[in-house]
């Protein structure tokens, strides 16, 4: 027995030390280093970033500050607001409904919600004058892959809306083009998804996320509407100051009131809070397949159907050489800030410039976690390639 604990405890001296000679390598330092220019320059406050390789976390860093004024350090743990890195876990929610038969995503949207049957398109514009025609219905395929056409957003009433009734202000205007014809970036597609969970799953949409997917994933510190422990852990938004010069701190735009107010409406396109390491989960789970920790999620051809091109031919993205899956931008042809990423990796970003994205090849995961508003384009950062390349040169060596 006590031969036994002896070799335990050498086993334990001996992978603590091979875990921190890892930590302390030259390669995974590079990593910070390459983001740290950034914080320098003033491009951004602070970041944490986050690689994974087979299955196994390599590399989890801090850099600059949660809050300038205050000088305070950025932690691994924070929390920041991960916006359209939401839409693919929501996407994970109507596909698990699929693998259980009670929906397709090749169903017609007005099947689980009649409000958008007999929606017209948007033909032309004469004399101030709208004309309208018929067009086929509007599919979940259709809303996954941003080529319904639908995108114009609820109008403001002074309160958050429901998903339900942002639903039904979506269904009474007319489709931009013809379903299936182009890509245009839709977060009421998204939100309409969310809608159908709730109406399939016959439970609130957030309740369905926490439930089966967030807290099974051991995801415990995403969520919709942060506690106060959380809220206090929350990376400060900032934005180009006056003049372009330096940095000053900014809101969240979409919240109104406190961060923890269940009023707010649960956005399946963009509501999410989370930290580098939840995120890690959910595409783990990703590149596993659909499975985690012995639970399976999705079927392991959902899984792989979710993370493929699904939209043909047409030109989509906000870079070059991208496609969609579903909920899911997938790297067709690798070139400039994909150039570092095998083809058929697959990812997305948020409105403040975090990024999250996982590498089947490679089986790597690659997280950045920033909180910066008015980029000009997040999916093209300089801070974005910066980290990716420095994180793929380590994951090759």
């Amino acid at each position: 027995m006590k031969l036994r604990l002896c070799l335990r405890t050498c086993l334990l001296v001996v992978l603590l030390a091979v875990l921190v000679s890892a930590a302390n390598s030259p390669q995974l330092a590079a990593i910070p280093a390459a983001v740290q220019k950034f914080v320098d320059n003033e491009t951004v406050a602070g970041a944490v970033t986050l690689v994974a390789r087979n299955g196994e976390v390599m590399s989890v860093a801090a850099v600059g500050f949660v809050d300038l004024a205050a000088k305070k350090p950025m932690r691994e743990d924070n929390l920041f607001w991960i916006a359209s890195m939401t839409k693919p876990m929501t996407a994970v929610a109507v596909l698990m409904l699929q693998d259980e038969g009670k929906l397709s995503v090749n169903d017609p949207v007005e099947k689980y919600l009649p409000e958008f049957k007999g929606q017209m398109l948007l033909a032309a514009r004469t004399n101030g004058q709208v004309i309208l025609k018929k067009t086929r219905p509007i599919t979940l395929h259709d809303l996954l892959t941003h080529t319904s056409g639908l995108n114009a957003e609820a109008p403001e009433v002074g309160r958050d809306l429901t998903l339900a009734e942002r639903t039904l202000a979506y269904a009474l205007q007319p489709l931009q083009f013809e379903p299936g014809s182009k890509w245009q970036y839709s977060n009421p597609g998204i939100n309409t998804l969310g809608r159908i969970v709730e109406v399939v799953a016959q439970q609130p949409y957030a309740e369905f996320m926490e439930k089966r997917i967030l807290k099974p994933l051991g995801m415990k510190d995403t969520t919709f509407w942060p506690t106060a422990s959380q809220a206090r852990r929350i990376a400060k938004s900032y934005a180009p100051g006056e003049n372009n010069k330096g940095l000053a701190e900014t809101n969240i735009f979409f919240v109104r009131g406190e961060l923890g107010d269940h009023h707010r409406t649960a956005l399946p396109a963009g509501g999410l809070f989370s930290t580098a390491r939840d995120v890690a989960k959910f595409y783990q789970m990703m590149l596993n397949g659909g499975a985690a920790n012995g639970k399976i999620y999705l079927k392991p051809e959902t899984a792989k159907l979710m993370t493929t091109t699904q939209s043909g031919d047409i030109k989509t993205g906000f870079t070059e050489g991208m496609s969609w899956g579903l909920g899911f931008q997938v790297v067709k042809e690798p070139t400039g800030v994909t150039a570092m990423l095998s083809p058929g990796t697959f990812g997305h970003g948020g409105a403040y410039g975090t990024q999250s994205w996982g590498d089947p090849k490679a089986q790597t995961i690659y997280i950045l976690m920033i909180q910066r508003a008015k980029m000009q384009n997040g999916d093209a950062s300089g801070i974005r390639q910066a980290f990716q390349e420095a994180a793929a040169a380590t994951v090759r060596n």
